[in-house]
């Protein structure tokens, strides 16, 4: 008589066994209708289960993580039965989830069309109206090879011959397709009712180049429409906000093959850089960080004694010269070690916090780059904070403190927060580990963070907490991180001299707020739209003439506005008024100032608002402290002073 737990505490007793569905349904019949799939003492599984003794139970329904989960495996196993209908002779591979999908890979004689893929994601639809059963079954290992291979499914015998014996092989069956799996799956067909097919690429067997070509398709699924449609919204939205798309229009950056994952930045591009880095550069100095700049091509020796040699030498842009290994830095640390043992150091210029915007290269994969989000080429706002064991939890807290000012005054107030501890391949002592993990645990929780648990995903030197950002479409970024190191400053031979004498090795915090500029700007310029707030954008105000006769006026309205520090322009062209007006609000410049001669007269000038706003007239000394006083506040909406 099985004794049901439920995640609220109550319970469930039953006089037999029972299946997990027999559990939804005693709940409820809403639950037993929402429900897709279970836990059942942490383990997810079908809900044709069965539970014959005393169990912890979790219903997953569509708004579960897991049930979407569950939801796009199945849609998967839907597409490969619609290919198959549809294809007979088409052989199907592999299909798991990914980031709000999934895929499926298939072997067939010809490409896939754009008109397949309606008719295959006709045909899913029709499957689905069906709401078909999935059934599983165990099948031995040798018979399950034969009855892929009797279906001239030669891809998943081969999958089945590599499971290591003993392993039980599962099947899942719905009508007359039966794919291998090891679920769970949804209980039947009609519980898929939002997706949709995206695209088809190229993909390698098994993900290796030697391998016969295939045919990956994507898709989307979701636990409803609304759901569907709203995804399908963000994509539109965010291929509209394409930062590479943006920065042509606005004349920022772009690349090219000569130079590949490299930016050539344009000069209003390298305004927003330099802005941005300025700012972050005042919060180094504000911090008690000491800027520094170390060499880009450093001696193999060095990443030989830092460990980066071993794990990352494939990443690295190489080079020779007299007899001499050398490597363009991948990145920082080493280096900062070099300057921090330049000279005996003691407690008491502990912590020394020194910074760089660093330019760093790696040797990227040419499929992987993407505008500025993946670059071989970049730079970051870096730092490391060498201090003693008792001062890591005050040096994070304060890290912490201060990444969350930075965030907000780029617009982002939304930051997920995951501590990532030991990884399988790593250098140092376990006990080691233990002091680092229980450091960085420790400061988030004395913050008062809520925050997930990474296991086995720290770097190789020493666990890290890492900070995500929410954009405007719900997508996440991750960007900040702190990361405790005790062992890379006793390979590169660091000390301090201790209060009682000794010599001890120094803790070395790696942490970056930003991250790459590269990237960050690519993420500023995506969650903007380009439409940047005013203390960030490259060109804050044009002066705008209507004739000729207003050009000296517009030209000192102009000089004036410089000489306080606003990013200004002309434009004393002899066009219309009303086409400036509509192309610098296409350049998303911030403020439009018009002078006429009734503005020369009275020596005003007439503002309107990139969104088409018109704010009225204002004299010059008044237009100056608003523009400045709403700069120097880092306002996220516009116009927050000139409305007032």
């Amino acid at each position: 008589m099985p004794l049901i737990t439920l995640p609220d505490g109550s319970n469930r007793q039953f006089d037999r066994a029972v299946t997990l569905m027999e559990v939804a349904e005693s709940i409820g019949p809403g639950l037993a209708k929402a429900a897709l799939a279970g836990r059942v003492n942490g383990k997810l599984v079908d809900l044709s289960s069965v539970i014959d003794a005393d169990a912890a139970v979790e219903i997953v329904t569509g708004r579960d993580a897991d049930g979407l989960d569950v939801i796009r495996h199945s849609t998967a196993h839907l597409l490969a039965q619609a290919v198959k209908a549809l294809y007979p002779s088409a052989q199907v591979t592999i299909g798991p989830v990914v980031e709000n999908g999934f895929y499926y890979d298939f072997a067939y004689e010809r490409p896939f069309t754009p008109e397949d893929l309606q008719a295959i994601e006709k045909k899913m639809e029709e499957l689905a109206a069906q709401a078909i059963p999935v059934k599983r079954e165990v099948m031995p290992r040798e018979q399950a090879i034969e009855f892929f291979r009797n279906q001239g499914e030669e891809y998943k015998a081969q999958i089945i011959v590599d499971i290591p014996a003993g392993e039980e092989i599962s099947l899942y069956a719905q009508g007359d397709f039966t794919d291998l799996c090891r679920g769970p799956h949804v209980p039947d067909t009609g519980k898929l009712r939002a997706f949709k097919l995206m695209k088809i690429a190229g993909a390698y067997w098994r993900g290796d180049s030697r391998n016969e070509m295939l045919q990956r398709i994507y898709g989307t699924a979701w636990a409803d429409k609304k759901d569907l449609k709203a995804y399908l919204h963000r994509l539109e939205e965010a291929e509209r906000r394409d930062h590479r798309k943006i920065a042509k229009a606005l004349d920022l950056f772009h690349l090219q093959e000569e130079a590949p994952g490299m930016v050539f930045w344009h000069p209003k591009g390298w305004v927003l850089w330099q802005t941005i880095e300025q700012y972050m550069r005042a919060v180094f100095r504000d911090n008690g960080y000491r800027e520094i700049r170390t060499p880009l091509v450093v001696s193999r020796t060095l990443w030989e004694k830092s460990g980066h040699w071993d794990k990352f030498q494939a990443e690295m842009f190489t080079t020779h010269s007299e007899s001499r290994d050398y490597a363009i830095k991948p990145m920082n640390c080493p280096c900062h070690v070099q300057i921090y043992n330049q000279g005996l150091k003691s407690y008491r210029d502990l912590p020394l916090r020194l910074a760089e915007f660093g330019a760093c290269h790696r040797n990227e994969l040419s499929g992987v780059l993407h505008g500025l989000m993946r670059v071989r080429g970049f730079t970051q706002d870096d730092a490391h904070i060498f201090c003693t064991e008792e001062q890591i939890q005050d040096e994070v807290s304060r890290f912490i403190d201060l990444l969350y000012k930075v965030y907000a005054d780029f617009g982002f107030d939304q930051v997920l927060v995951k501590l990532s501890t030991r990884p399988e391949r790593r250098v140092g002592a376990d006990e080691v580990w233990d002091k680092a993990e229980a450091a960085l645990e420790t400061a988030l929780n004395s913050k008062g963070l809520a925050w997930q648990l990474q296991p086995g995903e720290g770097a190789f030197y020493g666990p890290k907490i890492e900070f995500s950002l929410t954009d405007c479409l719900g997508r996440v970024w991750q960007c900040g991180t702190i990361q405790v190191d005790f062992s890379m400053p006793e390979r590169l031979g660091a000390v301090y001299v201790a209060e009682d004498g000794s010599r001890r090795t120094p803790v070395m915090l790696h942490r970056a707020i930003l991250g790459s500029m590269e990237r960050f700007i690519g993420i500023l310029i995506e969650h903007f739209g380009g439409v940047f707030p005013l203390w960030l954008a490259p060109v804050q105000a044009v002066v705008m003439t209507i004739t000729d006769t207003q050009t000296e006026y517009a030209e000192t309205v102009a000089a004036e506005l410089a000489r306080q520090g606003l990013r200004a322009e002309t434009d004393l062209r002899n066009e219309k008024i009303g086409f400036k007006i509509r192309e610098h609000s296409m350049q998303r410049v911030p403020y439009l100032l018009i002078v006429g001669d009734k503005e020369v007269e009275s020596r005003t000038v007439s503002v309107r608002t990139q969104k088409g706003n018109d704010l009225g007239s204002f004299n010059l000394p008044d237009l100056i402290r608003k523009l400045t006083e709403e700069v120097a506040s880092r306002a996220v909406a516009q116009s927050s002073f000139l409305e007032e």
